[in-house]
């Protein structure tokens, strides 16, 4: 079952008023009744809960809350995914499977050799946020992932601090490991905050490797094969997940 997300004004004492294309989805996809339960997320304060359908009409679904659950679907640690920007439709598969596995907001990055521009810059980023949506609904998350505005280089190398590492995935390095890099932060023993990026088709310059390693980030190999750059983010994050997530 795929969780709901509402903004705070919808919310009313116990009363939930879903509205606009969710409703479709609740009478026509899901073919839900009155008297059907749906789990419902308001993302405001990521507060999940349990709603019973009260009311269906053609502008709105009427729940009430039945109870609150505690969030057990989000990771316990931030992964954000700064992925140089690849050509076609990659980017939306990296964003839909990134959310999937847990990545905490996604950063579109213009690189050296990305062959594409971002050009209506804010259209393109409303359709990845919708896309980063339903993937949260799918999967059940309590927390949709922001899609960021397009960055650069310079500005991941500014930002190095306030991570508790960076890491730069490099075709040509081949001795420091993802793994090296995962057991040194499991024994920091808190919540982490981590970046991964990731080069587009072309993969990252050198000299665009080492402004980054001279502003602190690390620079892992994958192993010997090289992945394609929408693979990157799935192998990465699936193994953070696998060594952090209890």
């Amino acid at each position: 079952m795929p969780k709901f997300f509402v903004n705070n004004e919808q919310v009313n004492n116990e009363t939930i008023t879903i509205q606009g294309k969710d409703i479709n989805h609740i009478k026509n996809v899901l073919r839900m009744k009155v008297g059907d339960t749906l789990p419902i997320c308001i993302k405001d304060n990521q507060k999940d809960c349990i709603a019973e359908i009260k009311n269906i009409s053609e502008e709105k679904v009427t729940c009430e809350i039945i109870k609150y659950e505690q969030n057990n679907t989000e990771p316990n640690i931030e992964v954000s995914i700064f992925q140089g920007l690849p050509k076609s439709d990659k980017m939306e598969l990296v964003i839909q499977k990134s959310v999937e596995l847990g990545a905490y907001n996604i950063y579109p990055v213009e690189m050296a050799r990305c062959v594409v521009q971002l050009k209506n810059q804010d259209k393109k980023i409303a359709r990845w946020q919708t896309i980063a949506e339903v993937a949260s609904k799918q999967s059940g998350r309590s927390k949709i992932p922001k899609i960021e505005n397009c960055m650069k280089i310079l500005d991941i190398c500014n930002i190095i601090p306030e991570y508790d590492s960076i890491l730069v995935a490099y075709e040509e390095e081949k001795d420091n490991t993802l793994k090296t890099e995962l057991q040194l932060l499991k024994e920091q023993n808190k919540k982490l905050k981590i970046g991964i990026v990731i080069g587009p088709e072309g993969g990252l310059e050198h000299k665009e490797v080492e402004q980054l390693k001279s502003s602190g980030a690390k620079v892992i190999t994958l192993g010997n094969r090289i992945l394609r750059t929408e693979t990157v983010a799935l192998n990465v994050l699936s193994n953070i997940i696998y060594e952090f997530e209890k």
